[in-house]
């Protein structure tokens, strides 16, 4: 990827410590990936909205709702997803740096560009979440009926069927999406962010 010539970074006058003091909490990029239908975006937004509960500064970036403008131009052949995942991950990177408790929810078959995602941000910024379900569990939750018309040779180049995807090998955390209820998933993100990013689990007093 070419750099543009004749531009030249800023600082912000308020740095990202700032931002986090106000928000009260330390800001993060939580990676969802897993097959299609292993149930990222679901969990994404349950975990947001319990974030939101407890008065974090939070947003989900979903897959599909990028895909609609930001990376409305690119299609799912592996040149095009490489770059999906690069565009989201340099406004992942920009969340983050707002002091904001960042969560994705995308496929990212491959774990070269999650690995590219990650190294943009310090340690300890990037935490990859595996939504570890089996083909078997996603294509029986497909109400899209995405896994049926690739099985037809409707849809080229879809993960699991015609197109590798490659499980993380060392995620900070793996959610058993295909045994687990949504309840017990949410609750083992938020004790891992407890414990790690000293994430305070009662709600926020209103100011």
């Amino acid at each position: 990827m070419s750099t543009s010539t004749n531009v030249y970074w800023h600082d912000h006058a308020i740095c990202r410590r700032d931002r986090e003091i106000q928000a009260g909490h330390r800001s993060c990029l939580l990676w969802f990936t897993g097959l299609s239908g292993s149930g990222k975006s679901t969990l994404a937004q349950a975990v947001d909205e319990r974030l939101h509960d407890l008065g974090c500064r939070s947003y989900v970036l979903d897959g599909d709702n990028v895909r609609h403008h930001l990376c409305g131009d690119l299609g799912f052949d592996e040149d095009s997803r490489k770059e999906n995942i690069r565009r989201i991950s340099e406004v992942a990177k920009l969340f983050v740096d707002s002091g904001t408790i960042t969560l994705t929810a995308f496929i990212s078959p491959l774990r070269e560009d999650r690995e590219r995602a990650r190294s943009l941000l310090a340690d300890g910024d990037f935490i990859e979440i595996f939504c570890d379900a089996g083909l078997e569990v996603c294509e029986q939750r497909d109400v899209k009926g995405l896994y049926k018309r690739a099985r037809r040779g409707e849809i080229p180049h879809f993960t699991g069927i015609s197109s590798p995807y490659e499980a993380p090998d060392q995620a900070e955390i793996v959610v058993r999406t295909g045994e687990l209820s949504i309840e017990e998933c949410v609750d083992q993100v938020l004790n891992y962010l407890a414990t790690n990013k000293e994430l305070s689990l009662k709600p926020r007093a209103a100011a």
